[in-house]
This record gives structure tokens, sequence and C-alpha cells, in this order.
């Protein structure tokens, strides 16, 4: 997969966004991406063929392997990665329909035109509703995954050897997991990770309530 497409949409978005919404974009690319680029998508690249388990019963070691790695680490983190960062693509074409209402209006109207978006990227109206639903979501497909990978993988850590007695293993056959340690590392660091995105992102949002509420309290005034 091109991950250099999520590196444009992070960079484009990030002139739409809050100083809060910035440090989030440096933690997603910086943290989380360069991350599974560089490291994580190595270290679990060995995860089936090195999975090794006593005994030499045909299918044993898959069916074992399967149970305990029902979903890969780095292809759940890649759907987490593509979801999380969905939402802000939807704010850049928010704002790319502005731009083209304004110069379709422009080229229709001519003399009588009248600027309806001064500054298209500015958080008001529609804009503002879309940026504020696109933080609960991130922030929600977040907790979300962290939820699916404390099921799969409980306390996010990875045992150095498992016991597994599924057929068609004979009896109970001891399986051993390649590079526990390591693993477990990257995955203490992504989890951390991405609990600061979602505080962020709760942050941003209260953010852009609070302000609203204020110029709405000035404007009564």
């Amino acid at each position: 997969m091109n991950w250099g497409v999520f590196e444009g949409l992070l960079s484009g978005v990030n002139k739409y966004s809050t100083a809060f919404g910035r440090v989030w974009l440096s933690l997603v690319f910086i943290f989380r991406l360069l991350v599974y680029l560089v490291a994580a998508e190595r270290v679990w690249s060995d995860d089936h063929k090195d999975f090794d388990c006593n005994t030499l019963q045909p299918g044993c070691t898959n069916v074992c392997f399967d149970h305990f790695f029902p979903v890969s680490h780095i292809r759940l983190w890649a759907l987490q990665l593509i979801m999380v960062t969905c939402p802000s693509l939807l704010v850049i074409m928010h704002v790319a329909y502005r731009e083209a209402k304004e110069k379709r209006l422009r080229e229709t109207e001519g003399d009588n035109y009248r600027c309806i978006y001064p500054n298209p990227g500015k958080k008001r109206g529609g804009l503002w509703w879309t940026y504020l639903l696109s933080l609960i979501f991130k922030a929600g497909v977040d907790v979300i995954f962290l939820y699916i990978f404390y099921r799969f993988y409980r306390n996010y850590t990875l045992p150095r050897l498992v016991k597994c007695e599924l057929p068609p293993c004979p009896n109970v056959v001891d399986c051993f997991i390649s590079r526990p340690t390591e693993k477990n590392i990257f995955t203490l660091f992504m989890v951390v990770t991405t609990c600061i995105c979602v505080v962020l992102n709760l942050i941003e949002a209260t953010y852009l309530i609070g302000k609203r509420c204020h110029e709405y309290l000035q404007a009564r005034e």
C-alpha cells in the first residue's frame, strides 16, 4: 500500500486545523505512521513463519496460530490508520466544495457577485460541524480499536509460550511466539500514542465548543 497518500492527506489538512489538531497530526504522522512503516511491519513480518510448535502433526501449527492471532496487529493498525485519517479528508472536501461554489458564483453572476465565503477554510457554519464530527469520529475509532486489541490480546501483551490443544493437535502442544518482548514494546507504544491522540481529539472538540459558546454569549451582550 502507498502510504504517501496519507502523508499528503495529513499535510493538506494541517492548514485547516487548530493548534491541538496540528499536534494530533504530528503524533499520527511521526509516532504512529512512521513507526508502523519503519519498524512495526518488519517486527510482525515473520510472525507466522516463526510460530513454532513442538509437534509435526499436519495442520496443528496453523490452527494454533489462527487461535492465538485471529487478526494480525499490523493489519489492525493499518485499518485503524486508514479509518482515523479519513475524516480529515471530509474536511478538505468540504473546503474544496466551498471554494468551487465561490468560483461558480463568481463566473455566473459577474459584477453582481457577492462573496459567500471570504475565507473558505474558516470553521463556521457547516464546516464547523464537519470538523467537530470528524474529531468525535476519530476519537471513537481509536477507542473502538483499543477495545478490539484488548479483546483479542488480553492486556495488550503476548506471552512467550502458549499451550494449544485444538484439533488436529494430538495433545497439549507448546507453541512459541517469535520475538514477544519486541512485539510487546511496539504494542505498548502504539497503545499509548493512540490514547494521547484520543485525549487531544477530545480537548480540541471541547475547545471548539467552548469557543463557539463564548462567541455566542458575546454576541448576545
